[in-house]
């Protein structure tokens, strides 16, 4: 997606700044980028997190995720909703996947509020003002996050993001795929997933050639990152206007824009396909480690527990 120049420049004033009511000041100098990369991509490595992001005191803030989906993220998320009002809320996803089922339920969810999608790491400086927060456009989106990103009523993808793509694969067997073992129950898991995800793609606005995209790249090979052009053929994107899907400043408030963060470029990782009953019923079922999303502040999840 090519933006033109006027559009592109107002859409990169307001990402980079569009936040508590954007301060002056507050730009970030190389060595607190340099922090804010390496923070940012550890907590990718943990389960997914949530956040609200206020925005004070004339615009309504967003919801930060950040990390793996496991079975626990759906219900996390249900915690961190409760007496909020979550109702056409943004949220800013850095995620490197996770959970094919659990990512599914996490994002019908997210469709149910009527939420809005984007890519970002949200970042908070200190100002002469206070602290403000903003969304610096730098920031990945792989594997189920892709689809995450999907449930957004309102889509909008910056040209500075990564959204890679790749195939369903049990997560155990994902780093030496060609080398592992496989019964005829793993392919039947991993089947049943993958029409479990056609008919959340439709359901959720996108198009067969995200699947074909996504489909056709096997676990040994890079992720492919989709391009402006595929973005809009997928139907990923249904917007070029950062201010669709994140809170207007005033216009009274000098916009200070954000320099992208030089974040180390991840792994690769892989999607997760989880088990079912056999009645056919998703399921909350466990997430395996991936290739590098493994989670860190808590008990790592053992690969022998996919796909049962």
């Amino acid at each position: 997606m090519r933006f033109v120049r006027s559009h592109r420049i107002r859409a990169w004033a307001l990402f980079g700044a569009a936040a508590i009511c954007l301060g002056l000041p507050g730009a970030i100098t190389p060595l607190a980028n340099s922090a804010i990369a390496g923070s940012t991509l550890e907590e990718r490595k943990l389960p997914m997190q949530f956040s609200w992001v206020a925005c004070q005191p004339d615009c309504n803030g967003w919801v930060s995720a950040v990390g793996i989906v496991t079975s626990d993220s759906p219900r996390n998320f249900e915690e961190f909703a409760r007496n909020r009002q979550l109702d056409g809320a943004t949220i800013v996803l850095d995620s490197s996947g996770g959970s094919v089922n659990d990512s599914i339920a996490l994002g019908r969810r997210f469709r149910s509020l009527g939420a809005m999608t984007t890519v970002g790491v949200t970042v908070r400086t200190q100002t002469a003002q206070g602290e403000r927060a903003s969304v610096v456009p730098h920031a990945w989106c792989e594997s189920m996050c892709v689809f995450l990103l999907l449930s957004g009523k309102t889509r909008y993808v910056p040209e500075k993001a990564h959204v890679r793509v790749h195939q369903i694969w049990m997560g155990d067997r994902a780093d030496d795929a060609r080398a592992a073992s496989y019964t005829a129950q793993d392919l039947m898991i991993v089947e049943r997933d993958i029409g479990r995800l056609a008919k959340y793609t439709f359901d959720m606005g996108g198009a067969g050639d995200l699947l074909s995209l996504a489909l056709s790249v096997p676990p040994w090979e890079d992720l492919h990152e989709l391009s402006p052009a595929e973005l809009r053929l997928t139907n990923l994107v249904t917007t070029d206007a950062v201010a669709d899907v994140l809170p207007h400043h005033s216009p009274s408030t000098p916009v200070a824009e954000l320099k992208p963060v030089d974040k180390p470029k991840p792994t690769q990782d892989r999607f997760v396909s989880s088990a079912v009953e056999s009645d056919g019923a998703p399921q909350a079922t466990k997430s395996t480690k991936t290739a590098e999303a493994v989670p860190t502040g808590g008990a790592a999840i053992a690969p022998a527990q996919a796909g049962k």
